[in-house]
């Protein structure tokens, strides 16, 4: 961390899970110069300290748990927010720069404001593309919730997530990956045949957890388990059966 760092981006949750001191991040990248980015889970928000209380300077986001289908990858919608001393800086357009299948150099619009590069009246098309769409979805179940609905679903998404976590490392062979503080996924170290697992949990109908090994080849053996606010005691009996099993 010096002068020719820009920007640091945390998130929070981790990718394992766990809950990052991002109060200390925040200030290791100020002392530096540099501005943090929080990428955040928006229901973990209902319980966690919001990203503008330990300093973030930009807070972006997957809006898919907000009342929108998992819909096998999308469409989803993101959220962007900043500091009122960036509000003016935020650009209309992000224009990336890529490679196009020959391998020549391409540039791709990534970021609009709007779908039509029109005045807005004149526009016929406005959430063809579904991202305002879904971001109506999220604004609308956001309402319906309010305040105090949001922070009861990550009350609910934390106590079966760790109801889940004590459950699961009492099977033989299952075990922690870590001691530290998570919200609604965590990370398992399981030592049973990895063949045997995936047929088990095909027989049992069950997608899941994600596999480490993909990312991380030096963790073949562990797993990714995320639990939501909508999954029941029933349904961690599956889980736990399907492990048990194999």
């Amino acid at each position: 961390m010096d002068h020719t760092v820009a920007a640091v981006i945390v998130q929070q949750p981790n990718f394992f899970g766990v809950l990052e001191d991002a109060q200390k991040i925040s200030e290791l990248a100020h002392q530096a110069g540099a501005l943090l980015i929080a990428c955040v889970n928006p229901i973990s928000l209902g319980i966690l300290q919001p990203p503008g209380e330990y300093g973030a300077d930009i807070a972006v986001g997957e809006g898919q748990p907000l009342g929108n289908p998992v819909s096998f990858g999308g469409p989803h919608f993101g959220f962007f927010t900043v500091k009122e001393a960036l509000l003016r800086r935020i650009p209309g357009r992000i224009s990336g720069m890529t490679v196009d299948k020959v391998g020549a150099r391409a540039f791709v619009l990534t970021l609009q404001a709007r779908e039509q590069h029109i005045r807005r009246e004149k526009a016929t098309s406005n959430i063809c593309t579904n991202q305002a769409l879904c971001a109506l979805k999220g604004a609308i179940y956001l309402a319906l919730l309010g305040k105090e609905g949001i922070k009861k679903v990550g009350l609910l998404n934390l106590e079966k997530a760790h109801a889940t976590f004590e459950r699961l490392t009492k099977i033989k062979g299952v075990h922690a990956f870590s001691k530290k503080p998570f919200f609604n996924e965590f990370a398992l170290r399981i030592d049973k045949d990895r063949r045997k697992l995936r047929q088990s949990f095909k027989k049992h109908r069950i997608l899941g957890p994600l596999e480490l090994g993909r990312f991380y080849p030096n963790m073949a053996s562990s797993f990714l388990v995320a639990i939501t606010e909508k999954r029941t005691p029933s349904d961690l009996n599956h889980l736990a059966g399907a492990i048990e099993e194999a």
